[in-house]
């Protein structure tokens, strides 16, 4: 059982969806963190071990209904909670010492009237906005190690904006043609009731959603300006794929000048480097999502078809984990000062 009481101790609110599951498997490894409270108000009393049962004998736990005093004596919180609910607790819970991850929508787009453009409600976490950081460390890890709330990115986001940022910032493709074409699979959809999501609807099938229009393109077009500097164009189209996790999402861009294979891949080689979770794959390589399946991982290669002036960037993640749980504990090591990997050198499953 997991009893430690030493290290970090962590509660999670909302942890019965799939992110929440995630969340308890990723820490059950982890050396330096404890899970000492999950809250559930539809499932208080429940043995987490009941519910879950790949957690039986990992947690000694029971879902409890969340108490703003009880998690006031946790290190962190994370939220993997419907959009709303962390802006509604987060202040006490930073005025008490406590650093909130959350894992929705409620933090990670800085102009709160798009915000509430794009997600139908109220924002009333204005005066919170200073404290954030956009929880993608690859790029905003200093701004990580400061902040109170880590607004934990998309999946989406995740798996298009480190795939994409390197020739951004490179200067070397023209920003108002940026196509992105992502594919996930079914838990992106979470763990509610659902018609479209029964076997029977999804299997052997495969479409577009959100094509006039979806919540994570703000998100990316926000970063990307601020990353950059420059105002961007970006179209991003998502799919649902018959799979339960992964994402692939295949980025196109336009060249600015002739610039060669070699150089574009050693761009790439170089930004990422010392990055832990991101793998540039050798030239001609092709990701596939189960090369990350269970693992932390973002995969990528990078290709100048026929030496065109097309850039295409194809990149994979698991959506449970380097798209939410995972990055949220890779989040959560930074805040604390801890070894970036701790909890999180699954290797991806095979076959």
């Amino acid at each position: 059982m997991q009893t430690n009481n030493q290290g970090v101790q962590v509660g999670i609110v909302g942890g019965t969806g799939y992110t929440g599951v995630e969340l308890l498997r990723t820490l059950a490894n982890h050396p330096s963190a404890h899970v000492k409270m999950i809250t559930s108000r539809s499932e208080k009393g429940v043995s987490v071990a009941d519910m879950y049962p790949n957690l039986r004998g990992i947690y000694d736990l029971q879902f409890s209904v969340p108490d703003i005093d009880a998690l006031k004596t946790c290190d962190v919180v994370f939220f993997a909670t419907p959009h709303g609910v962390a802006m509604s607790m987060a202040l006490e819970l930073i005025e008490a010492g406590v650093k909130v991850i959350d894992l929705a929508a409620d933090f990670r787009i800085e102009d709160l009237a798009v915000w509430e453009q794009w997600y139908g409600m109220t924002h009333s976490g204005a005066a919170l906005m200073p404290k954030v950081a956009y929880g993608l460390p690859e790029y905003y890890r200093e701004r990580i190690q400061k902040a109170s709330i880590i607004a934990n990115p998309g999946c989406y986001p995740t798996s298009i904006l480190l795939g994409i940022l390197p020739l951004l910032k490179a200067g070397l493709v023209e920003k108002n043609s940026i196509i992105a074409d992502g594919k996930s699979g079914v838990s992106g959809a979470g763990k509610g009731a659902n018609v479209a999501m029964l076997a029977a609807e999804m299997s052997e099938s495969f479409k577009a959603y959100g094509v006039n229009g979806h919540r994570h393109q703000p998100e990316m077009a926000e970063k990307m300006v601020d990353i950059t500097g420059e105002s961007v164009d970006l179209t991003f189209v998502p799919h649902l794929v018959p799979m339960v996790r992964g994402m692939e999402s295949t980025i196109y861009v336009t060249l600015k000048e002739n610039t060669s294979q070699e150089v574009i891949q050693r761009l790439y080689e170089e930004a990422y480097a010392s990055e832990p979770f991101v793998d540039v794959m050798p030239a001609g390589s092709v990701p596939e999502t189960r090369m990350v399946k269970g693992s932390n991982m973002c995969r990528m290669a990078i290709y100048r078809p026929a030496g065109g002036s097309k850039v295409v960037i194809t990149s994979v993640i698991d959506n449970l984990v380097k798209g939410a749980a995972g990055q949220a504990v890779q989040n959560m090591n930074i805040l604390f000062g801890l070894d970036e990997r701790l909890g999180l050198n699954q290797v991806a499953l095979l076959p």
